[in-house]
């Protein structure tokens, strides 16, 4: 009985202990049951304040951008700038290793590896030396040859006519081939300067946060999601390209309507909140930049530390926007918004409406404003694929016109679309 107290106090001292210990002992779930590889980020050499924090197992990090300064005026501005702080991107699933396999399937399916070493680095230099370009484009084809139509083409056609000095890099499996030498055989025969180059992803990912996301990748460290890997690659892709090598990227479904030359490091807002005036989505389908630009840095860097393949556009127009949110008015970045109006005069909900003719008097007055108010502000125009795809052009219509300017091969002009 004497000695109770005593047991009583030890016994309390021991849960104590253990209480202790539960409240500091995290379990954080990885995808692989092997200790994860520790992630190598190169550092950033850009002023502002801001804490990056490294890859832990399946959590994922973004960038912390603490009191975001003033706008300056000469960027459109997003109505409101939240403070940004260091939160979880939903990873916290353990990945399964039949998406690992599947990840690794898609690599496959897209050609990686299956050039020699060397081959993309040394394709490219050798025709940017040879072909003394004027400007750099670039486009990505990552579907099968077959699905290439005459929109892509035409796609094509537009970046010569505005720009016949000008020289095209297509990164594509597929074009890289006999049949797509075929397909672009018209535009060499005219003197027109492109190639069909396949990916080498290692190559153009190198020394950047992609690689490191790119290797993860291959490992089945990351989960792929439910968003097609080949879209999701794409729109990493352009931002590497661009910052190794710097020019225009273009998706295969933008017309150019006139010569860009004069641009330089602007990306285009895609629609504004008409109470402000101010944009409030960019996009990333037209992107003009120089070599190693600050900006298209932070792009990547945002793609690899806030990746989600569950969410659409999370990774592409999301992710322009809200990095270009964050970061306007911070000095050295050097970049300018453009309006709606000079690479997407009609909104995706709206595009179907440009493939109409006139049904009446006052609808051909309208289409003529129009075609009038594109041909005098919009260097280029998107026709958002997803939603026209299948729409057939009308003779009259506003696209009709749009063809006519910037076809080369224009005898088949009705069968374009």
């Amino acid at each position: 009985m004497f000695l109770l107290p005593t047991s009583l106090f030890a016994l309390s001292l021991l849960l104590l202990a253990c209480n202790g210990f539960s409240v500091f002992y995290i379990y954080l779930p990885g995808y692989l049951k092997s200790s994860p590889e520790p992630i190598k980020l190169l550092p950033e050499n850009l002023s502002g304040d801001k804490t990056v924090t490294k890859l832990v197992s399946s959590v994922m990090y973004a960038v912390k951008e603490e009191n975001p300064p003033g706008v300056l005026k000469t960027h459109l501005s997003l109505v409101k700038k939240p403070n940004f702080s260091m939160v979880p991107i939903g990873q916290a699933s353990v990945f399964k290793p039949k998406q690992a396999r599947l990840s690794r399937q898609i690599l496959r399916t897209l050609g990686s590896g299956t050039k020699p070493k060397g081959f993309f680095s040394s394709k490219v230099k050798t025709f940017f030396r040879n072909s003394k370009c004027k400007s750099r484009f670039f486009m990505t084809w990552i579907s099968p040859i077959q699905s290439l139509s005459d929109r892509e083409l035409l796609a094509i056609e537009s970046v010569f006519k505005s720009h016949p000095k000008a020289c095209l890099v297509i990164v594509s499996n597929s074009l890289d081939s006999k049949k797509g030498s075929v397909v672009l055989k018209p535009f060499s025969d005219m003197g027109f300067k492109l190639i069909a180059v396949h990916p080498d992803f290692d190559y153009i990912f190198k020394n950047t946060y992609a690689e490191t996301w790119f290797n993860r990748l291959k490992k089945g460290n990351i989960n792929p999601g439910e968003v097609s890997l080949g879209q999701n690659l794409s729109n990493l892709l352009r931002l590497a390209l661009l910052y190794k090598y710097g020019g225009v990227y273009l998706d295969t479904d933008v017309l150019v309507l006139k010569s860009i030359n004069r641009l330089r490091n602007v990306i285009s807002a895609q629609s504004i909140n008409p109470e402000t005036k101010n944009w409030s989505r960019l996009n990333n389908a037209v992107l003009i930049f120089d070599q190693n630009h600050p900006l298209l840095f932070k792009f990547i860097q945002e793609f690899a530390l806030t990746f989600d393949g569950n969410r659409w556009g999370h990774n592409g127009p999301y992710l322009v926007s809200r990095v270009v949110e964050r970061v306007t008015g911070r000095p050295g970045l050097n970049f300018t918004v453009l309006p709606p109006s000079a690479f997407y005069p009609v909104d995706w909900t709206r595009i179907r409406s440009l493939f109409q003719g006139p049904q009446n008097e006052t609808h051909s007055n309208w289409l003529k404003l129009k075609l009038g108010q594109i041909q005098r502000q919009s260097y280029a125009i998107h026709l958002w694929n997803r939603q026209s795809k299948q729409v057939k052009v009308q003779e009259g219509s506003i696209i009709h016109h749009i063809i006519s300017d910037c076809c080369i091969f224009c005898n088949s002009l009705k069968s374009k679309f």
